[in-house]
């Protein structure tokens, strides 16, 4: 562990992906274990939602060993949650597939509506965050500044839940896929996944925050090795692109503007001076993600959660050695060759 002292301040943004969450778990257990990075804030969509309250929580009980804790009984309540096995997993739980019945309840949402499929409203997920966090705790002292994006379901438009608005709902509504789950009502406005909108946001976290590092744990890979020919393949790949559209949208923004303001030798205002120094970081495992069918997302199985944990794990003690020390220093990436 090293000394506080010698922390450097970073900003996380956490991307959705349902049961992938599980990866971002690894990569935070590592991140909180090393002890060289400090956390200023957290943005988050969906599973990346989920990760950051519980991670805010987790470090207001009981500091880092608490947040690790925290993460840990999240995941393992989430898979014992599952009514019954949802999927068929390999010994190493790299091979995952949803059960038949799993699969029928999914095309029966095709044809059916969440009220019709689930007339009582019933989410486990609902009853696991409000049993674990704390959160009027968490509006009143969370340590870290936090953003959780949902999508307004009749405009479109994003919404940042920010540390006094936190709520269950909230957190819920940053997860709701609407094919599954009723919208949910905050404040008499109906909400959907913030994937949709934001997946996760990143521009509060440049705009609203003082430390100039931002690490990306990615769950969607960047770019497909192959072309989708079947039928469910293609439907699974345009949820993917339609998810993903608006987080690349704002990244390659930020690389135009890097590169559009760097070819002026004299840089007078306080915008392009923010938008250089900020320096950009990436967690993820490429490979993992495209070998992985989408429909795993909804895989709530320990083994395969345990699998994508260690996974996790490894991208995040690699990144460290390779890049702890760019923090503060230099971004470890280079935008325009990955957004462009």
């Amino acid at each position: 562990m090293f000394a506080k002292a010698k922390q450097r301040l970073v900003n996380l943004a956490l991307q959705g992906g349902g049961a992938h969450g599980a990866f971002t778990w690894g990569v935070l257990d590592r991140l909180l274990e090393d002890g060289r990075l400090a956390f200023e804030a957290i943005s988050g969509t969906s599973a990346g939602a989920m990760n950051a309250v519980v991670l805010a929580h987790g470090l207001a009980a009981g500091g880092r060993d608490g947040a690790r804790e925290a993460l840990a009984k999240f995941w393992t309540t989430v898979a014992e949650s599952a009514p019954f096995d949802v999927t068929a997993a390999s010994s190493e739980g790299t091979d995952t597939t949803l059960t038949p019945m799993l699969r029928l309840m999914l095309q029966w949402t095709h044809y059916f509506s969440p009220s019709q499929l689930n007339p009582y409203d019933i989410n486990s997920l609902r009853d696991i965050i409000s049993a674990q966090i704390d959160f009027e705790r968490l509006r009143a002292e969370s340590p870290v500044k936090l953003f959780i994006a949902a999508t307004n379901a009749n405009s479109g438009k994003l919404k940042l839940f920010r540390q006094a608005e936190i709520t269950a709902d909230a957190v819920l509504a940053s997860a709701c896929l609407p094919t599954m789950y009723r919208a949910v009502e905050i404040d008499g406005e109906a909400y959907w996944d913030g994937g949709y909108a934001a997946n996760p946001a990143v521009f509060p976290l440049f705009y609203e925050c003082s430390a100039r590092d931002i690490v990306l744990v990615l769950l969607t890979p960047l770019e497909y090795k192959e072309t989708p020919h079947a039928a469910r393949e293609i439907h699974e790949r345009v949820l993917e692109l339609a998810f993903n559209a608006t987080f690349l949208r704002e990244m390659r923004m930020f690389a135009h503007l890097r590169e559009y303001i760097s070819r002026s030798w004299l840089v007078f205002g306080r915008f392009e001076r923010r938008i250089l120094a900020t320096r950009f970081h990436v967690i993820a495992a490429e490979e993992l993600m495209q070998a992985l069918a989408a429909e795993t997302k909804l895989a709530a199985n320990m083994r395969f959660f345990e699998m994508l944990r260690d996974r996790g794990r490894e991208s995040a003690n690699q990144w460290l050695d390779e890049n702890a020390r760019h923090v503060g220093q230099r971004s470890s990436v280079d935008l325009s060759a990955l957004f462009y």
